[in-house]
Order: C-alpha cells, then sequence, then structure tokens
C-alpha cells in the first residue's frame, strides 16, 4: 500500500487576468480552486498512472472539507486528520507572469501529530510512506525524521522537502530524497548551476543518509545517485505552460514504474516523463503521456558522458 503525507495541504486557488493594476479593483478572467499540496498531487498523480494510495495528513475548517470533497470526487482515499483552525488557501495569480501568496498554516498540535502516528503504526512491510511538503510553522522541522524512525520494519520512505525538514530527514536513511537543485544548493549554502554541482552536491546528500537522491534541473534535466551509479536523464521537448505540481508528478512517476519493476533506471526515466507530461499541461499527465514521452528520454551514466556537467 502507498500513503503520502501532506503536513501542509492548500486550497490552490488560481486567478489568471490580462492585466492587473494595483491598487484597483480587479476583475479576473478566469479562476479555479484545486485540492493542492505536495503529497495530495503525488496521490492523484499516482492514480492516473494506475496506483492507489492512501493521502494522510491535517485538514481543518470550510477550506479541509473542499480538500476532502475534492478527493472523493477524484475517486481518492483521503483520510486526514481534522484540526481546528481552516487549512489554508494560496493565491497563485498568472497575468504573464505566475505570483504566489501563500496562506497561513492552522496549528497542529501533539495530539494531532500523536493520530498521525497511530495512523502510521498500522503500516506493514512493503508499504511505501510518501512525504512532502513544507513543514507547517506549529510543527518542528524533525517530523519527517521522527517520522521516518517510527515506522515500521520494511516500510520504506520517499521524501520530498526543502531546508531543515530535509537535512533532517536524509540522517535517517530514506530511501529516496528528491531536491530540485535551488533546494539542494539551499541546504549547502550554494548556488548549483550544472550537472556536476549537482552530482557533486547530491554525492553529500547520500553520505549523509539517503539511499537514493534525485536532483531535478528543470529544463537541464535531471540526476539519480544510487549505491550503484550516477544516471542523468535528459528532459524532452515540449512547451512548458505550468510548473505546480511537476516535481511531485516526478515522484509519483517514479514510483509507479518502481512498484511495477523495481528498475531504478527505469523508474528514473519515467518520473522524468512524468514531470514533463505535467509541466507539459495545464493539468496532471496521464499515462498515455508519460509513456509517450519515455520515448525522447535517454537515462546514461555520468561516466559515459565524461562527467561532464552543462
Amino acid at each position: 500500500m502507498i500513503y503520502t503525507i501532506t503536513l501542509n495541504p492548500s486550497v490552490d486557488y488560481i486567478v489568471r487576468l490580462e492585466n492587473l493594476k494595483t491598487g484597483l479593483v480587479n476583475t479576473v478572467d478566469e479562476e479555479m480552486k484545486i485540492a493542492g499540496g505536495k503529497g495530495v498531487n503525488v496521490t492523484k498523480v499516482l492514480k492516473r498512472l494506475g496506483h492507489e494510495s492512501t493521502a494522510l495528513g491535517f485538514v481543518g475548517g470550510f477550506t479541509g472539507q473542499f480538500i476532502e470533497q475534492s478527493l472523493k470526487e477524484e475517486a481518492l482515499h483521503p483520510n486526514f486528520i481534522h484540526v481546528n483552525g481552516d487549512t489554508r488557501i494560496n493565491i497563485k495569480l498568472k497575468n504573464g507572469e505566475e505570483t504566489e501568496i501563500n496562506g497561513l498554516s492552522p496549528e497542529i498540535t501533539e495530539s494531532d501529530i500523536e493520530q498521525l502516528f497511530t495512523q502510521l503504526s498500522q503500516t506493514v512491510a512493503g508499504d511505501i510512506v510518501v512525504m512532502a511538503g513544507s513543514v507547517p510553522s506549529s510543527v518542528d522541522q524533525t517530523i519527517y525524521s521522527r517520522i521516518l524512525q517510527a515506522l515500521p520494519d520494511g516500510v520504506q520512505a520517499i521524501v520530498d522537502t526543502k531546508g531543515e525538514a530535509l537535512k533532517e530527514v536524509v540522517r535517517a536513511k530514506p530511501f529516496l530524497v528528491k531536491p530540485n537543485h535551488h533546494e539542494l544548493g539551499d541546504l549547502f549554502g550554494v548556488d548549483i548551476t550544472s550537472v556536476a554541482e549537482s552530482v557533486k552536491y547530491g554525492k553529500k546528500v547520500q553520505e549523509m543518509g539517503a539511499k537514493n537522491v534525485i536532483v531535478s534541473l528543470a529544463g537541464d534535466g535531471a540526476v539519480l545517485i544510487t549505491a550503484e551509479d550516477v544516471l542523468f536523464g535528459n528532459v524532452p521537448i515540449g512547451k512548458v505552460q505550468n510548473s505546480v505540481g511537476a516535481g511531485d508528478s516526478v515522484v509519483a512517476g517514479f514510483l509507479s514504474k518502481y512498484i511495477e519493476t523495481e528498475n531504478l533506471k527505469e523508474a528514473f526515466q519515467s518520473g522524468i516523463a512524468a514531470g514533463s507530461a505535467s509541466a507539459f499541461s495545464t493539468g496532471f499527465c496521464t499515462a498515455e503521456e508519460v509513456q509517450e514521452l519515455r520515448k525522447q528520454i535517454t537515462v546514461k551514466t555520468y561516466d559515459d558522458m565524461g562527467g561532464r556537467g552543462i
């Protein structure tokens, strides 16, 4: 069974208008409200790729009800813990460029966290837990590390987060972490602009404890560092329409293929394809789009590239 954890979900309010006039009343041209959050997105994409999962995390208030209802309408399986306060609303304003305004998260108490641990105690060997997204301000940054250490033997963990939460969780030896090059650079206080630098610092994350590391470099491809190999994959050709959820699609694409084949190289290729397919569409990828884009992606070892960066 696959479980996704979204500690900090949101209702994403997406607004499009041609000409924003600050200081005046504006009327939108288009608007859309969707259930958001990185773990929630992973659950959505896994479903599109043929795999069921249970969405865990914290929701509250009328916005939390919206998220639960939205997932049920998509035939997904939410099992959120209800908290006091309203789940945050994140505004994504599109008017030629994209501006994001993120709302405040409800307070998560230690009692709420204990309920999550109780849920996770029911997992068994062979299950996979995906922890994705930011940590609410009311929760300690060690939470992902605590969760991973509490999981029963044989339960694998995939983590997609950043900052102090990423630094803490890699020490708990997750199966996979997936920072992008900006998040990886922030972890070490450097700017990462090449494959070579991604490999260098990705290996440092592996040395800290992560078993496998994917570093995504947007249009420049992605790197996978395993115990045996360092792999590089290009991105296919296409026009980016929506970057929201692309990284989450990489995680879901990787996981869906890994479950089917237990082959890291094939999973990596599918992850890149899923992330690209979502970026090239206004919504999330489909299985057909992923399969088609896989044909454009070549995965080779870093040594075969001559150890070169771009």
